[in-house]
């Protein structure tokens, strides 16, 4: 192992408190910056995960320049994501303005007289009889509250301003994309230059290990996660739920973090409880086809999709995954949460590499190696 024979000398305890020091700051500025890094960490993760696309159309379909195929890539990206929008959209105003009017109904149809008694409506209707406007408004406590609110009103009038606020980072994650995936090779190739010689082997064996472990969740679970989506929108179109296009793109989005959805069936219930309101059906009826729904879709989910698009070995477990994304959500906010699992492979792969002095297990890298591009380029 590596701290094996190793004593704690005056030197070494100095550099180990150097070290923390160093991590330390290194967390105080990352958070510091938080505002300005989360766009070039969603970029450099979109870009991340086309990366594949961007070496397919170059290399496969022959395009050769590279500008030419991250071009490509993102026009077709967008195209689909705005077709998907346009076929979408209207089936989602549709659903959204049917249930409105579902909720507007059961709430009309509710009679007060089954929830409040006689006498409770008839005290509260004289003590809305009795109340003096005057006296309210001169409460100190109400004065006081609608002057505390009063400096709060810039705060409203200055969100329209998050418009174009929104649209500059949306062209600045649009050029770190680009750049990025422009010298992917040559970023990813210089990066053992940095790593003092000494250290190159074992950073470099860690770099790996959070490559593969990366490549096992990030891209395969993106694809698990829309053909769930998919598949509850289908299965809740189908029981006739309200909002199943939206609900079922929901949890797809939710999949993201493995077993996450099950915190999107609380609206779902809600949603079958309205159903059965409008259509007289038996509740209970209604939440066994929710549940059938969801049963079949897991089960396909568990059984087919993980097995066949992860593998057999996923890396982090789901209660890895949620757990890093806690913790370093608390700490880092939304940076915190995108740096999650990279950070927790590392620290899983340094402690099974350096302290329990085991050898990675994790898969080999499917995506091309800069040799591998290189190589590629010169056939081209």
């Amino acid at each position: 192992m590596l701290l094996s024979g190793k004593t704690f000398t005056f030197d070494r305890t100095v550099r180990l408190i150097i070290g923390a020091l160093v991590l330390i700051a290194l967390f105080l500025l990352t958070k510091r910056l938080s505002s300005v890094l989360l766009p070039f960490l969603i970029s450099w993760l979109i870009a991340y995960l086309i990366y594949p696309i961007v070496c397919f159309f170059q290399y496969k379909c022959r395009l050769r320049s590279r500008i030419l195929s991250i071009v490509v890539t993102l026009v077709l990206i967008v195209g689909c994501l705005v077709g998907l929008v346009w076929v979408l959209a209207p089936m989602i105003v549709s659903e959204m303005t049917h249930t409105s009017e579902v909720i507007g109904q059961y709430i009309n149809s509710i009679d007060p007289n089954s929830i409040l008694p006689e006498s409770v409506q008839q005290q509260i209707r004289q003590w809305i009889a009795g109340l003096d406007l005057q006296t309210v408004l001169q409460d100190e406590r109400l004065m006081s509250a609608i002057q505390t609110l009063i400096p709060n009103l810039w705060n409203v009038l200055s969100s329209s301003l998050s418009f174009v606020v929104g649209l500059f980072v949306i062209v600045v994650c649009l050029l770190y994309i680009v750049f990025i995936l422009l010298d992917y090779e040559k970023l990813t190739e210089s990066l053992p230059g940095f790593i003092p010689q000494k250290y190159r082997s074992g950073v470099m064996g860690l770099l790996s290990d959070l490559e593969s472990g990366m490549n096992s969740y990030f891209r395969a679970q993106a694809l698990i996660a829309a053909i769930v989506g998919v598949l509850f929108a289908i299965g809740f179109s189908i029981i006739g739920m309200p909002l199943a296009i939206v609900m079922g793109l929901i949890i797809g989005v939710m999949n993201l973090v493995p077993y996450l959805q099950t915190v999107g069936l609380v609206p779902c219930i809600f949603l079958c409880i309205l159903k059965s309101a409008e259509t007289g059906q038996n509740v209970w009826m209604v939440l066994l086809e929710l549940a059938v729904v969801v049963l079949i879709v897991q089960t396909l989910q568990d059984m087919v999709l993980t097995p066949r698009i992860m593998g057999p070995k996923m890396g982090l477990k789901p209660v890895a995954i949620l757990f890093s994304l806690s913790v370093w959500g608390s700490l880092l906010g939304v940076v915190g949460m995108i740096i999650a699992l990279p950070m927790t492979t590392l620290i899983i792969s340094y402690y099974k590499r350096f302290i329990l002095d085991e050898e990675s297990d994790q898969p080999d890298e499917e995506t091309p190696s800069a040799d591998d591009v290189r190589t590629l380029d010169a056939q081209a």
